[in-house]
Order: C-alpha cells, then sequence, then structure tokens
C-alpha cells in the first residue's frame, strides 16, 4: 500500500474510521433492544442506510426501482 502517497491525499489508512462508520451504519440502526433481523432483512436495510447516510438515496432508488428486484419493505 502506498501509505505516504494516500496519507498525503488526505485518505485515512487507519481501521479506525472504518470501525467508527460500521458503529454508526450498522449498531445504531440493527442492534437496537429488541431487534432481530434476517440476513436477507439486515442486508436490505444496510444498503438502504448506506444510500440515505451517503447522499446518494434518489439514485439508489431509482436504480433499485428499475432491476426488478423492488420488494414491499416493511415499516
Amino acid at each position: 500500500m502506498l501509505y505516504r502517497t494516500f496519507r498525503t491525499a488526505g485518505y485515512f489508512i487507519g481501521s479506525g474510521v472504518v470501525e467508527a462508520g460500521c458503529k454508526v451504519v450498522v449498531g445504531q440502526r440493527l442492534k437496537q433492544s429488541g431487534m432481530l433481523w434476517s440476513r436477507k432483512g439486515a442486508e436490505h436495510l444496510l444498503a438502504i442506510r448506506c444510500a440515505l447516510l451517503s447522499g446518494w438515496f434518489e439514485d439508489f432508488w431509482k436504480a433499485y426501482a428499475k432491476s426488478g428486484r423492488a420488494l414491499a419493505f416493511a415499516a
């Protein structure tokens, strides 16, 4: 890995940022008290949550609707 190049460009090279991202994306939503998720349900929810937090939800939702995989998500 080109650590010096990536650090100079301003990229994080440690695992702390990734771990914090996992805590925000996964932990705050999927690990709340009393929640139980199937693997498929958790994958769908995480895809939507990542799209929301990344600021590209509208593009994600349009592509998802066109894919023919559109499902009714439970509230």
